[in-house]
């Protein structure tokens, strides 16, 4: 394990150092750019339970809260059966890495970021810092490891994320009332440190984390980058707190200074503004922006609505819906993160499979549209506006044909159709027209295929816009047309 006079020397050897101003030298790497879709993982003890969501940790001990009386009804009073006790029964025993990796595999991501310390605490690898990890209980096995280990031999991309930074408060609550969240709780014990919840979470509220803690939260991370070296790290919400600044530069310098001694670019990902612009790679999360960017970003969400892991009573969104989103993303310049969340027991739920396995079945067809694509001059036309920002999932976007998404590659401007037309299609933004407000195409156009089936389709350009004679097809799923240019 590094010590923090280590980390420190690594941080300021360059060519990176731990100050914003040298932070900005970052460049995404190319391959990210071009992957456009990955797989998020959040499995944990939180699995076991599997009830309402993945902050079950936090929940069960606020009284009154759905989890606080479930997990009495269920398990007993939280002195008798806390948290902690959900780690025996975490064995683990159906899951295969390489089942899982073959899966995202099938479904068309290019890169994973299994989740390798939730708010929760509980490390999902083998650790020198805490005794509470996977290798030594529970599974017994180093889940990172395995993942890494099959994610590379697949030709995946290997990434994680850290959410130690919540730990501050996760647990705070169980010292509220009678419970197994008891003082005297010292560095190294699994609820450690278990302060009071900030009002809000806010940014600047006391008490702030301590010194002690900080020094925890960055050997913890930098050990994860030593011991599996991931291409990207990605950290949740809690991280921008003032407090974490210092730490979290010190951190960055010494990710990416790693990264070029491994001659291997690494990159972080972060959420509400957590680094300053242009250090990492901005990341929304279960929103969009309604325009193109300039830079590249992520959006991460989840293959539920109401979870990130696995529960009993998940409210799934369908292939179409998360097809839209991807869509919508790769337009704007940016990359889908997808979460799944395996079963307790290693398994992946059914649903997610039928899911995966429908998005990868499109991308197979329809990928030249999506993967080492650029954004084009426009993202798109039609009715439909999204509103910019995160958690704009309330409410499922409608789409209708009219409403069209662009991308480019190569001599092709892919025109993909939310909804599929029946016959006449109309491309507003390709024809002659003499609206001020969309500029006239002026390429050549060779030919038009549609990707569903390779077919070669008749089309006329006007002042209207550009027709194409689009068969019916039976699909409701998204529908692209290649339109090649001389």
């Amino acid at each position: 394990m590094l010590s923090l006079a280590e980390i420190k020397k690594i941080a300021n050897q360059g060519p990176f150092f731990p100050n914003w101003q040298s932070l900005k030298q970052f460049e995404i790497p190319t391959w990210f750019k071009e992957a456009k879709f990955g797989i998020f993982i959040h499995w944990g003890l939180y699995s076991i339970p599997a009830f309402n969501n993945e902050w079950y940790s936090r929940n069960m001990y606020i009284e009154g809260h759905p989890e606080f009386n479930h997990h009495r009804q269920t398990y007993g009073p939280q002195d008798k059966f806390g948290y902690q006790d959900f780690i025996p029964l975490f064995t683990a025993e159906k899951f295969h890495p390489e089942e899982w990796v073959s899966l995202f595999k099938q479904a068309g991501a290019k890169y994973i970021f299994p989740v390798a310390e939730h708010h929760d605490g509980f490390q999902m690898y083998n650790s020198e810092i805490s005794h509470f990890n996977a290798a030594e209980m529970g599974p017994k096995r180093d889940i990172l490891k395995e993942l890494k280990h099959s994610s590379e031999a697949a030709g995946l991309h290997f990434c994680t994320s850290s959410h130690r930074a919540e730990h501050w408060f996760f647990f705070g609550h169980g010292k509220e009332f009678t419970s197994d969240v008891r003082e005297p709780l010292e560095k190294g014990d699994f609820y450690w440190p278990a302060m009071p919840e900030p009002d809000n979470q806010a940014l600047y509220s006391e008490p702030y984390p301590t010194d002690e803690f900080l020094e925890d939260w960055l050997l913890r991370t930098c050990e994860i980058i030593e011991q599996y070296q991931p291409e990207i790290l990605y950290f949740d919400w809690w991280i921008q707190h003032a407090a974490f600044k210092e730490s979290l530069q010190l951190l960055a310098a010494f990710y990416y200074n790693r990264g070029a001694q491994w001659q291997r670019p690494t990159s972080i990902s972060y959420k509400h503004d957590a680094m300053m612009f242009g250090s990492g790679i901005v990341e929304i999360e279960r929103g969009k922006f309604a325009d193109s960017q300039p830079f590249y970003w992520q959006t991460d969400t989840a293959i539920a609505r109401n979870s990130w892991c696995y529960t009993t009573t998940l409210d799934y969104k369908t292939p179409k819906e998360i097809l839209h989103d991807l869509i919508e993303v790769v337009s704007k310049n940016g990359n889908l993160l997808l979460n799944v969340g395996p079963k307790g027991n290693g398994e992946i739920p059914q649903r997610d499979r039928e899911i995966l396995e429908t998005l990868g079945a499109w991308l197979a067809v329809n990928g030249a549209a999506i993967y080492k694509s650029k954004p084009w001059r426009k993202a798109g036309e039609g009715p439909t506006k999204l509103k910019s920002g995160q958690f704009q999932e309330a409410s499922i976007q409608t789409y209708t044909s009219e409403d069209i998404r662009f991308t480019v590659q190569g001599d092709s401007i892919y025109a993909i159709f939310m909804e599929p037309p029946q016959g006449t299609a109309w491309i507003k933004s390709l024809g002659d027209s003499q609206d001020q407000n969309i500029p006239e195409f002026h390429g050549i156009i060779k030919k038009i295929t549609l990707l569903e089936n390779s077919e070669e389709l008749v089309w006329q350009k006007s002042q209207q816009g550009l027709q194409v004679n689009v068969p019916k097809l039976a699909t409701e799923l998204p529908i692209v047309l290649k339109i090649q240019i001389e």
